[in-house]
């Protein structure tokens, strides 16, 4: 008996492993709640002046590029719908902010990862109908409902690639995490802090901190929306990217700097390469 015990259980929790989708309880992360997102800008400098607005009054805010080009603030990380509507109304009185958007928990994948279901039509019948004087009624065969597409999966091939292509959106943008207040070395970390909060997961704010947590990944073994850690040890990690494939990563190289790509196999960074770690 305590054999079978021990196997249902075992498969009690690989199911809801399964079911959730996501690996950030088995890195010891957690998801990001509900969210504040506000403005719709052309420009990048005035969504950096936004987001320097929010860090003054201490929110921990990040502005970032969206797929049709705009850029926009997003920050916060709540339990309920209903606190994140509180602060944002809170901050609309104050005139920090005008209007805004709260954003849901856990992303779904984008439709274009989902595969598009087509529902045929019956084919014409080549015959001609009876007469209904000639032939007695007979009741229509009943009509089969078309079953619902299932909602795909978020598993860690999915949110992986979402992470890589949310990095590439970043390219080209000039990055200050936290304006002028925060330690040289941040910009980095915060700025995969912010692509990873866009995925929907909590990881710490530092590149040390972010190197503690997660699950190790061998260099081979790359894939896209890992993290790669750079400094001259384990314990001296002063540089983080994330991986988006062909020995590729994304990154912010130094303070003002733009967000950039640059490849594993650099001289300086293939010197420097501590380790990587998988998040999803």
């Amino acid at each position: 008996m305590p054999n079978y015990v021990s196997f249902f259980a075992g498969c009690i929790f690989l199911l809801a492993s399964v079911a959730t989708g996501c690996a950030a309880q088995r890195a010891g992360l957690k998801d990001v709640g509900f969210t504040i997102q506000v403005g719709a800008f052309s420009e990048v400098k005035n969504a950096e002046r936004l987001a320097r607005k929010l860090q003054e009054k201490g929110v921990e805010a990040f502005y970032f590029k969206r797929e049709n080009g705009i850029y926009a603030v997003r920050f916060g990380d709540f339990l309920r719908r209903e606190d994140a509507s509180s602060t944002a109304r809170r901050l609309v009185k104050e005139r920090v902010i005008s209007s805004y958007f709260i954003a849901p928990p856990k992303p779904a994948v984008p439709t274009t990862m989902r595969e598009p279901v087509l529902e045929k039509a019956p084919a014409p019948s080549l015959k001609k109908p009876p007469r209904p004087s000639a032939v007695a009624a007979v009741p229509a065969p009943p009509v089969r409902k078309a079953e619902p597409a299932a909602e795909p999966r978020r598993d860690r091939s999915d949110m992986g690639s979402i992470a890589a292509r949310t990095a590439e959106r970043f390219v080209g943008i000039p990055y200050r995490w936290g304006g002028d207040t925060v330690v040289d070395g941040m910009d980095c970390s915060g700025f995969v802090r912010a692509v990873y909060n866009l995925c929907g997961v909590n990881i710490p704010r530092t590149s040390r901190d972010q190197f503690k947590v997660g699950d190790v990944v061998a260099k081979e073994e790359l894939k896209d929306g890992d993290l790669v850690f750079f400094g001259s040890s384990a314990e001296e990690i002063n540089h983080v990217g994330i991986f988006v494939g062909n020995g590729r990563f994304v990154h912010a190289p130094r303070r003002g700097d733009d967000i950039k790509v640059s490849t594993m196999d650099d001289a300086y960074f293939l010197k420097r390469f501590v380790g990587a770690k998988r998040y999803f």
